[in-house]
């Protein structure tokens, strides 16, 4: 239920038209002087405990009648609060149980639901005059039961002592990755010196102020928030990126599927799997049906796995599917570039186990799998393990050795956090992130123990005259395409800090070599140079625009196009080319070196080796390529 609760001077109204869904009524009209007036949407989710949503939204109005000392209170059903109505029989029913709850304490005037009404209303303008609430199902005991099942973080020492976690005890971790990760768990908020310290230029993460100024991307002011629209040198970038997981996956034994976006809640097993979720989906109602856009894709791998002929010579079985896209509703003021967002590309391989011994090999197989590609794109993680005390406690000797082999190679400390008992369809996972420019964790790959959807879904393995539900592993091996973007965007801004020009990695840099020549005559002989590059697969433009030589380098430099070819008389007598090299860079000095074009060609080839190609797809000329920003 969402609620938006106004202390008003008055709130008039007149019922001027039925609906189908109104109700029948004589009070078609009515007024209220010196009231809170309360707007109601009644969500799909209240249909779960109608008793306990009553109850919870009339404790709330309560509070709130109490703290402005008014005595008349409005009810007044509110469609337009809510994307996720509920039905209109169980809507009118809470409605009406609220008013009935609060009469013997306060003059109720209840507006008719399911017709449209004209109203007026004066609001009184105070701190406390506009209230907005999310009003649960969840019962208060319920919510006892879950404070008493709070997790607990630990570091995890060289020794393998836990270290809990708290406020005060967050101070004394030295490594930045892990502090973060363990204030946001933790909910520890920047104290007032350390925002102060924040510059008003940081108010935009950088990688938001790169996506537009790169012409990478930008939001679709046309769509729902949280949507992007994808430029010619974006689409490139995230097509490399999809290249690139497809290759490790496939390489690793997975199957590549593609399953639909949008499902039927009136499928039993998938409204449970998707209620789970919470409120953050996109949910609508067409032609009877109750359909959802998938958050994930394990909606449609499950029905097909639901509908394999499964042995255990089959297993471990990976599927594989880029899905373009997946859809989480999130909070409006919690969106945040490509940080947080509504509809994103999820990397998603779900894998069949037979058992926990099996599912435990594939679980640290994808775990390293997970930490190549920070290697690869030169983004380190931070660790955090997630396991149930059962599963800890059974399974311990087996998570140090994992613990053991990383800190060997990265020499890190992990974070842990145990959980009580089993409160998701999980038992055990590992979350990794890399750390913003404000010093908050970008979630990325992840991999989860699940022993919960392959009952829910009828998931079986045939082993002889036995049906077994198994274990499913859920794993991204890089976390959202969106948010890996975030990721390296917001290294390159970090880089700057420490007088490295920020780039991307070459294989990913939309321009890896751009050609410029010093004056009309040198034009002909650049145009062909940049040509040759192309041909040899390597994305090469040529910057034949009416601007001073000192301007075009610095556009190349605006453009991080990783290698700057000036091409003079010397280099048309000689053959020998003037390469600035951005990765050898800094900030305030640029590095020039002297090549042949067969060695600059070898030398990206030999950069880029193993890496996903494309090529440029835009004009070879500067002078026509069209400005998107």
């Amino acid at each position: 239920m969402k609620t938006l609760m106004i202390h008003s001077d008055y709130l008039e109204y007149e019922a001027k038209q039925k609906t189908k869904m109104a109700e029948e009524t004589e009070k078609l009209s009515g007024k209220m002087d010196e009231c809170l007036t309360v707007f109601i949407a009644v969500e799909r989710d209240d249909e779960s405990d109608p008793e306990a949503v009553v109850k919870n939204v009339v404790d709330e109005i309560k509070k709130t009648a109490e703290n402005l000392k008014v005595e008349n209170i409005v009810i007044y059903p509110y469609a337009h609060l809510s994307s996720n109505l509920g039905s209109p029989d169980v809507a009118k029913k809470i409605l009406k149980d609220v008013e009935e709850v609060l009469a013997p304490e306060y003059n109720v005037l209840r507006s008719p639901f399911g017709w449209y009404k004209a109203f007026k209303i004066s609001c009184k303008g105070h701190p406390l005059s506009e209230l907005s609430r999310q009003i649960s199902a969840e019962r208060k005991e319920d919510a006892e039961e879950k404070e008493k099942s709070k997790t607990t973080f630990y570091v995890v020492d060289k020794d393998f002592n836990l270290i809990e976690m708290n406020e005060e005890s967050v101070k004394t971790v030295e490594d930045d990755g892990l502090k973060a990760l363990l204030k946001h768990e933790l909910g520890i908020k920047e104290n007032k010196e350390d925002k102060k310290s924040k510059k008003k230029s940081e108010s935009e993460p950088p990688h938001v102020t790169y996506i537009k100024e790169k012409e990478i991307c930008d939001y679709e002011p046309s769509s729902d928030a949280g949507h992007f629209r994808w430029y010619p040198k974006g689409k490139l970038i995230r097509d490399l990126l999809s290249d690139y997981v497809y290759d490790l996956v496939v390489k690793y034994g997975a199957m590549p599927v593609e399953t639909p976006v949008m499902y039927d809640l009136g499928n039993k097993a998938i409204k449970e799997h998707a209620d789970k979720f919470g409120e953050r989906q996109y949910r609508f109602r067409q032609s009877n049906k109750d359909l959802m856009l998938r958050f994930a894709a394990c909606f449609g791998q499950f029905m097909m796995k639901k509908d394999m002929y499964l042995l255990p010579k089959h297993l471990p079985l990976k599927l594989y599917e880029l899905s373009t896209y997946s859809f989480r509703y999130e909070q409006r003021g919690e969106l945040v570039g490509l940080k947080r967002l509504r509809a994103f590309t999820m990397p998603d391989m779900h894998t069949v186990c037979m058992d926990m011994e099996q599912a435990k090999q594939a679980f640290e197989e994808q775990f390293w799998m997970g930490l190549k590609t920070g290697d690869d794109l030169k983004t380190p993680y931070s660790i955090i393990f997630r396991f149930t005390q059962d599963f800890y406690d059974e399974h311990k000797d087996w998570l140090y050795n994992i613990i053991t082999e990383y800190r060997a190679k990265y020499g890190k400390d992990v974070v842990l956090e145990i959980l009580p008992a089993r409160k998701h369809y999980w038992i055990g996972k590992v979350d990794m992130a890399v750390v913003d420019s404000f010093g908050r964790p970008i979630e990325n790959p992840t991999v989860q123990i699940d022993v919960e959807s392959a009952k829910r879904f009828d998931i079986t393995v045939n082993d002889g005259d036995k049906k077994i539900n198994p274990i499913i592993l859920h794993c991204s091996p890089t976390g959202s395409v969106e948010r890996v973007l975030c990721g390296l965007l917001e290294g390159a801004y970090l880089n700057t800090l420490e007088d490295v020009p920020p780039m991307l990695p070459t294989w990913l840099a939309p321009i890896q070599v751009r050609v410029i020549p010093v004056s009309d005559k040198h034009q002909e002989y650049a145009l062909s140079v940049a040509e040759t590059l192309r041909a040899n697969g390597i994305r090469a433009d040529y910057d034949d625009r009416e601007e001073s030589i000192g301007k075009k380098i610095r556009n190349a430099g605006k453009d991080w196009s990783m290698y700057v070819v000036v091409i003079g008389d010397e280099e048309m007598e000689n053959g020998n080319l003037n390469v600035t090299i951005r990765a050898k860079s800094s900030t305030k000095k640029p590095v020039k070196e002297v090549m042949t074009l067969d060695e600059l060609i070898s030398n990206i080839k030999s950069e880029t080796e193993d890496c996903p190609v494309r090529p440029l797809p835009l004009p070879i000329k500067c002078s026509v390529q069209p400005i998107f920003r």
